[in-house]
Formats: structure tokens, C-alpha cells, sequence
């Protein structure tokens, strides 16, 4: 498991759809993860430290996990299949731990409520991570995986193919400043 930061929260330009932006933790390699309008809010409400005048759905959620004795212990991205990202919630039980399976988009917006670390499998960055070129901003597809140690199929790279095409519509002109 890499641990993993939320860098940003973009919108295409193409198609106004939403992605978030993991950044490995020690590293430049990213994860983006296209999310609902509705999670993204709820992702950059918390971030941005924003006060709602009533507890959103994943607030409620934090809260039945806080009065059933639960706590969130940190949350994975743990699977990429066709397409789609899969995430776990680490939940901590009676001195033992417990996984759900959940959405990536509201396990973060967990996590960012929680203050507690994000995961994502090695597998799942070697399918998706991407680096930035230096100089235009752009992606940069990681065949092979970050390591080149692990080989992605074919097939794999041509489903990718459209999922690097949207990343290319989004605004990355900012991407690696830091943000107040």
C-alpha cells in the first residue's frame, strides 16, 4: 500500500465531469479518480474548512460510525476493474478491524472528515498512476507501472486510452502549486 495525499479536485473543460487528484505521499506520481458532482462538494467543503448549516451525508455517516463504537482507521483505493475504482473503509471494532466496501469518492470524503491516511494498492498506480511532463504540465502514461516491474496488458493500455484522453481535457495549468 503507497499512502497517498488529495493534491486536487479538477473539472474537465471538455465535459465539466469531476476528478480528484491523489499525489503518492513521497513521490510525483498521481491518481486521478473521476468522481460524482455531489462527493466532490463534499470532498472540497472539508477541505476548504467550509461550515454548512446542516451535517451533510457523509458527516451523518462519520457520526453512526463515532456513536456505534467504530472509528475510521484509514481508507484504500484498492482495485481498478474495468474501468472502475473500488475503495475499502478501515474501520477499527472491538480491538479488531473491519473493511466496507465503498465508492472511492465517499471513502475520501470520509477521510478528509476523519483526518485519517489514504491508501492505494501498487496495482491500482501501476493500471492509473501517471506522472507530469516538467515543462507542459501534461500527463504522462506510466506503462509498465511506476516501477517498470510489472507489466500492464495490451488490452489494458487501450482501455486506459480514453481515461488519459480525459485527463488531457483538464485544467492543469496550476497543478503542482501549492494552494493557501
Amino acid at each position: 500500500m503507497i499512502e497517498m495525499t488529495i493534491d486536487s479536485i479538477r473539472v474537465s473543460l471538455m465535459n465539466y465531469q469531476r476528478v480528484v487528484i491523489l499525489k503518492e505521499k513521497d513521490s510525483d506520481r498521481y491518481l486521478p479518480i473521476w468522481i460524482g458532482p455531489a462527493e466532490a462538494d463534499a470532498i472540497a467543503v472539508k477541505l476548504q474548512d467550509v461550515t454548512v448549516p446542516r451535517p451533510l451525508t457523509h458527516d451523518l455517516l462519520r457520526s453512526v460510525i463515532d456513536t456505534l463504537g467504530a472509528t475510521i482507521s484509514s481508507i484504500i483505493v484498492s482495485e481498478l476493474k474495468n474501468d472502475t475504482f473500488y475503495a475499502k473503509i478501515v474501520l477499527s471494532v472491538d480491538g479488531g478491524q473491519m473493511e466496507v466496501d465503498s465508492r472511492p469518492s465517499d471513502a475520501l470524503a470520509l477521510a478528509v472528515r476523519a483526518d485519517v491516511p489514504i491508501y492505494a494498492d501498487e496495482v491500482v498506480l501501476d493500471k492509473a498512476g501517471i506522472l507530469l511532463d516538467k515543462e507542459t504540465g501534461k500527463p504522462i502514461p506510466l506503462e509498465g507501472g511506476a516501477g517498470g516491474d510489472k507489466k500492464v496488458s495490451e488490452e489494458e493500455i487501450k482501455k486506459m486510452s480514453a481515461f488519459y484522453d480525459f485527463i488531457n481535457t483538464l485544467d492543469l495549468e496550476d497543478f503542482d502549486k501549492h494552494k493557501s
